[in-house]
């Protein structure tokens, strides 16, 4: 799609149009004059043989130029979508002890790591993946990386722990982007965080809190709430309701502007980290088209001036 950057420079094009009506009325304006001679006939014998089509052909031809002129003026430009080599995303994922819940086939825990393996292929090569891992406390497991068997090993690696830390959970994920090499490029990489979650906050600094941190950071954090509202544990010989906090996960998610899931099933899960592989990591930028629109102007330029030295042996 063509967009402008410089828009204001369309105005030239107003005495390309008010040359081309003037054009237009002198045409009508011979016709009748023309019409007068009531002889035709005679007009015919008289009068030589005139250039017909030819004639208005040169004229578009540099009326044509001179649009695609007053266009380049402008600064088109087309959209062009760019991968993005320090794009980094860090994986944060809930191992909180409500996560051995088995309400989602084998248990919470264990069809998380079936779908996150499947997100880590999905990632094309060139963007960093990091993994954070969160219970009490929230650790980075492997920082912001292009070794995806790095990060696969530590998702098979995780362990279940008491508490749910999700706030922590996104200020460890905003430390380790902030790990990642400039390479010569200015300011933070472009960034996301997709944390995965199945309870309520029950330790370290509060949901609200991240996610003010992670807008400040222009870090959007899409959320996915992972489980059902059945789901029971067994913690110290008691069974436990773990229904899923989907409220605050929608609110952070919306705060940093990112995008809230829910997913009930591994098959849902992978269609959710799917989605997210495909939106991840490209930033759109402007590439400048005007010296196509140059061209244009010069190649109309030059047949506007060929058939006027060929029919009437001068410039129009």
């Amino acid at each position: 799609m063509i967009r402008f950057l410089q828009p204001i420079w369309l105005l030239a094009l107003l005495p390309v149009i008010a040359v081309a009506a003037v054009y237009v009325w002198r045409q009508f304006r011979k016709r009748s004059y023309a019409m007068r001679f009531t002889n035709v006939d005679l007009l015919k014998t008289l009068a030589p043989r005139g250039l017909g089509w030819r004639r208005h052909a040169a004229a578009g031809a540099f009326l044509l130029s001179l649009v695609a002129l007053g266009t380049a003026m402008a600064r088109p430009s087309v959209d062009k979508e760019q991968p993005l080599e320090r794009a980094t995303v860090m994986l944060a994922i809930d191992v909180s002890l409500s996560m051995e819940a088995d309400d989602v086939a084998p248990n919470r825990l264990e069809a998380a790591q079936e779908a996150a393996k499947a997100f880590v292929q999905e990632l094309p090569p060139t963007y960093n993946l990091g993994l954070v891992s969160f219970a009490k406390a929230a650790n980075v497991l492997v920082p912001p990386t292009k070794d995806r068997s790095a990060v696969i090993a530590g998702v098979e690696g995780l362990t279940l722990a008491e508490a749910t830390a999700t706030g922590e959970a996104v200020f460890t994920s905003l430390d380790a982007i902030r790990t990642v090499p400039a390479d010569g490029a200015n300011g933070a990489p472009p960034a996301r965080i997709v944390l995965l979650s199945d309870g309520y906050r029950t330790s370290g600094r509060s949901v609200e809190d991240a996610g003010a941190a992670a807008l400040a950071a222009n870090v959007p954090v899409s959320t996915i709430a992972f489980g059902t509202d059945t789901g029971v544990v067994d913690i110290r010989g008691q069974l436990q309701r773990v229904p899923v906090d989907r409220l605050s996960l929608q609110q952070l998610a919306e705060s940093t502007k990112g995008y809230f899931y829910e997913a009930a099933s591994v098959s849902e899960l992978k269609k959710v980290y799917e989605d997210m592989g495909s939106s991840i990591g490209h930033r759109v930028e402007a590439r400048e088209v005007t010296q196509y629109y140059a061209g244009a102007a010069l190649l109309f330029g030059l047949v506007a001036a060929a058939m006027s030295l060929l029919w009437t042996s001068r410039l129009p």
